[in-house]
């Protein structure tokens, strides 16, 4: 499934199974899809790789709490947007939390607006990052298709070497430099240097120099 198919879940985590099971109310009455965990275990668990959705976690938990479980969907290749919802919590945390990329940090007095207004950006900055990682990978997958040696002139290319360097650093002649360039943009269906450059950086494959 493309990013746009997947269905967005808003995952719940917390150990109190009372919350559990009103905060799952709540949201699915607002038309929300929900699956409930009464443990970060148990939802990194069961979590399929390629979810859509967001999660709302208790911060205090026994086991791997939540700032664990924030830590460990961020270092995965699939990084849900993270709410937290607790009973306690201190401003360090809040603050730690935040610098992380949590989406949100609230109390569960919190009036129930400002969950579905935290969930509303949650669901949509996932969207967004789904895209952009959808994107990346379609990107590499064109560059994949290149040969060893196309690779290296693209390497040059995008920091703005000329074809007489490229061809002195490579070793070849500036025909066959000419070549490989004209096969990159063609394999690539680029029109121009600059969008050449701009691919191969979104595709995070280099990092252009400054010509010199």
């Amino acid at each position: 499934m493309n990013a746009a198919t997947v269905p967005a879940t808003i995952f719940i985590v917390d150990d109190d199974a009372s919350f559990l099971k009103s905060a799952s109310r709540l949201l699915r009455a607002a038309g929300y899809a929900v699956k409930a965990f009464e443990s970060a275990q148990e939802f990194l668990g069961q979590l399929p790789p390629d979810a859509a959705g967001c999660v709302v976690t208790d911060l205090q938990m026994p086991g791997c709490d939540g700032l664990e479980l924030q830590a460990a969907l961020a270092q995965s290749a699939n990084p849900l947007p993270v709410i937290f919802l607790s009973a306690q919590g201190d401003i360090p945390t809040t603050v730690r939390a935040i610098q992380h990329g949590a989406e949100d940090f609230l109390t569960k007095l919190s009036p129930k607006e400002d969950l579905l207004d935290a969930v509303k950006r949650a669901l949509a900055r996932n969207a967004s990052e789904r895209k952009q990682r959808e994107r990346r990978n379609d990107l590499r997958a064109r560059f994949e298709q290149l040969s060893p040696r196309e690779l290296e002139v693209l390497g040059h290319v995008v920091r703005g070497k000329l074809n007489k360097q490229i061809a002195d650093e490579l070793g070849i002649n500036l025909r066959t430099v000419k070549l490989h360039r004209t096969n990159l943009t063609r394999r690539l269906q680029v029109q121009s240097v600059a969008e050449l450059t701009s691919l191969a950086a979104e595709a995070g494959l280099f990092k252009p120099d400054r010509a010199k």
